[in-house]
């Protein structure tokens, strides 16, 4: 099944017509393997681009135990004394190699999703909406992207939070990552899809409900998988001060580990740390990524019908 796909166009030749207002009518749904993949391109250049900002702000705000400097009590103001402390650009440092990153994986991401999806679905519910489907795309489309962004990010974590130890292996950071990210992506793309159904049951190009979706998705998941990431960013950055703190010398390894240490140093709030800066930035992050891929697959499939005509 297709994202923003509804039933096959009528016969005849020419491009979707333009309804009223913002909705038009839907992709077909047979849209391109190319169009999927430029449409992710472009949706993620777009979404990690404008928020790297906030997402370097949340990797801090996520220390269990960080310097008297480093305690923000809200996104702006961890901002704020970035920018005034160490520099204008200091929430840009990596944002180049992370940019490299995010078109060839998002592009891999998008396009992964919507095939196996498509054939998971037929074979579930025969064309039906498959939250099953829905999910296990995600997260097999979550390893590949995964596989291109780690070493951007984890160079872009390196620059963000200068605690992260350099002898951190590409495959141990790649391994956290997807402990994280593969159940944050099931959830995402399930309550992304769950939305549209019920908003949205025509599946037409309707940018509103792209970016409502988008951004109830991203806060559903990013809330959800909050003691994960905290979890993540703790193996990461081996942040010396809290593992000295709790009798913990060198090397922190293994997620259970991390789970009964976070639970040491914050009891069950610690799990929650920066769930404000995370859910911040995931609202629009995921409704800038959907409404922007969704855009440019309903551009793009209506340009290649028109090069027909």
């Amino acid at each position: 099944m297709e994202l923003s796909c509804a039933p096959a166009a009528p016969p005849g030749p020419g491009p979707p017509a333009v309804a009223e207002g913002d909705e038009y009518e839907s992709l077909p749904s047979g849209a391109a393997l190319g169009t999927h993949m430029v449409a992710g391109a472009v949706a993620g250049v777009m979404e990690h681009t404008v928020m790297y900002p906030v997402d370097s702000v949340k990797t801090r705000m996520q220390s269990l135990q960080p310097d008297p400097k480093a305690q923000y009590r809200s996104v702006y103001e961890a901002l704020k004394k970035m920018v005034l402390t160490e520099g204008l650009w200091r929430p840009l440092r990596g944002i180049n190699v992370t940019m490299l990153g995010a078109g060839p994986a998002h592009a891999m991401y998008f396009a992964c999703y919507e095939n196996i999806k498509k054939s998971l679905s037929d074979t579930l519910q025969q064309g039906g909406n498959s939250h099953l489907a829905n999910g296990i795309a995600g997260s097999v489309a979550t390893l590949l992207h995964d596989a291109v962004m780690n070493p951007a990010e984890g160079n872009a974590l390196a620059r963000a939070a200068p605690s992260v130890p350099p002898q951190l292996s590409p495959q141990c950071l790649y391994t956290t990552q997807l402990t994280m990210n593969v159940p944050f992506q099931a959830i995402h793309f399930i309550t992304y899809e769950f939305l549209q159904e019920n908003i949205n049951p025509l599946r037409e190009y309707n940018p509103r409900s792209h970016i409502v979706s988008g951004a109830v998705a991203g806060a559903v998941a990013a809330a959800a998988t909050t003691p994960l990431d905290v979890c993540k960013t703790l193996l990461n950055t081996q942040e010396n001060t809290a593992l000295s703190s709790v009798n913990i010398r060198g090397h922190l390894s293994g997620m259970v580990n991390a789970f009964r240490t976070v639970y040491q140093l914050g009891g069950l709030g610690g799990f929650f740390k920066g769930v404000q800066a995370r859910v911040i930035y995931q609202m629009p992050s995921t409704a800038i990524a959907w409404s922007v891929y969704e855009f440019f697959k309903y551009f793009l499939t209506k340009h290649r019908l028109e090069k027909r005509t």
